[in-house]
């Protein structure tokens, strides 16, 4: 990685053999995922009358950290879902509780955590010690989105602040969520493939002649910020743009999409209809889970858009392009790259942050 430099003009690109090695896959699962803030799912479809607790593994088949959400007079905790006496699983589907229980010898805790009770222990000394209780992450939300760490280091509000700034107006938390569009995608491809090829519009005119019709790509700016890259995708004629109110930092501007990425695998696509998330999940280094879920503003907008046709569309044209750089890197003949200056500063900026956290 010595060849990823601060200079994009005078940089290389991740060396292939970054994307195989066994040795860094292990390591990122410490040095990049769990001190970065992951998404979770939205508050609004995780939580109804029915359920009040929530099971879930943190990337599962990657990082698999076993986790529970519960939720209390409007108060939702991030839990770790392990029991503190022999380490089984507390809570195993989602319901309506009023207690964790384990049920493998009775251990309980309330839905704050705290250790409550556990049978046959009268005569064990020194006990319950502070260990006994469920370990609480840190949770965050934007708009109904929420987000938790395993160790943070990035600043929440880095991300949150942004958004409010730029598409703070649009209301986000009155979107609808679309399941009959939204969808899970299985790529052929190290995780951090995926992410390379979305952050950067060089490859628009080449790869998507559809997408490529509706922007205007001599205008397509990339921006690059901490933990952040936004791509901006400027309206063709013709094209749905954003109503920006006045005093919007792009007020009077012709913008039919943000693309945001925030590190190290979330992404957010907003369109005048609504959004898009994307939510890169790895698996092994040749193959990655894509989530994505669609969300509603306008209809009517989404249908003058095609919507669903153009987004899937684009991902199979995305998948083709990332499963063939996986197997070009194998190459004896292919090394590292060099960046396009103007075109690929998104790259550029993801392969500093993965050199950064991995060397750290």
């Amino acid at each position: 990685m010595n060849k990823v430099t601060a200079n994009v003009a005078q940089s290389a690109t991740l060396p292939a053999d970054f994307y195989f090695d066994a040795a860094l896959w292990e390591q990122m699962k410490e040095a990049v995922f769990a001190k970065s803030w992951l998404y979770i799912g939205d508050e609004q479809e995780i939580f109804n009358v029915a359920v009040n607790t929530y099971p879930f593994f943190l990337l599962e088949k990657y990082m698999e950290e076993p986790l529970v959400l519960t939720k209390k007079e409007e108060l939702i905790r991030c839990l770790s879902n392990v029991c503190t006496h022999r380490g089984f699983i507390v809570s195993h589907h989602p319901g309506k509780n009023r207690k964790l229980t384990c049920s493998y010898h009775g251990r309980r805790f309330n839905l704050e955590g705290k250790f409550e009770f556990m049978p046959e222990f009268k005569e064990v000394e020194n006990f319950p010690r502070p260990c006994e209780h469920l370990h609480q992450l840190p949770l965050n939300k934007w708009a109904n989105f929420l987000f938790t760490s395993l160790d943070p280091v990035i600043d929440f509000s880095e991300m949150a602040t942004e958004l409010e700034k730029m598409v703070g107006f649009l209301n986000v938390e009155d979107f609808v969520f679309a399941p009959e569009y939204s969808k899970t995608y299985n790529v052929q491809s190290h995780w951090a493939l995926y992410i390379d090829n979305y952050l950067e519009g060089f490859h628009v005119p080449f790869v998507h002649p559809t997408l490529n019709g509706m922007l205007d790509y001599g205008r397509y700016s990339t921006i690059c910020d901490k933990h952040m890259v936004l791509q901006v995708g400027y309206a063709d004629k013709g094209t749905e743009t954003f109503d920006f109110p006045e005093g919007h930092p792009d007020y009077g501007q012709d913008i039919s999409a943000y693309y945001y990425w925030f590190y190290p695998n979330f992404m957010l696509n907003f369109y005048p209809w609504g959004v898009q998330l994307n939510i890169v999940k790895p698996v092994t280094p040749s193959f990655t889970k894509v989530e994505f879920l669609y969300y509603i503003k306008d209809r009517d907008i989404w249908e003058r858009m095609a919507g669903e046709a153009v987004g899937e569309k684009t991902q199979q044209e995305d998948e083709w392009v990332v499963e063939g750089v996986q197997k070009g890197l194998k190459s004896r003949f292919y090394t590292d790259g060099r960046f396009s200056a103007k075109r690929e500063t998104g790259v550029h900026h993801f392969h500093r942050l993965l050199k950064h956290y991995l060397s750290a």
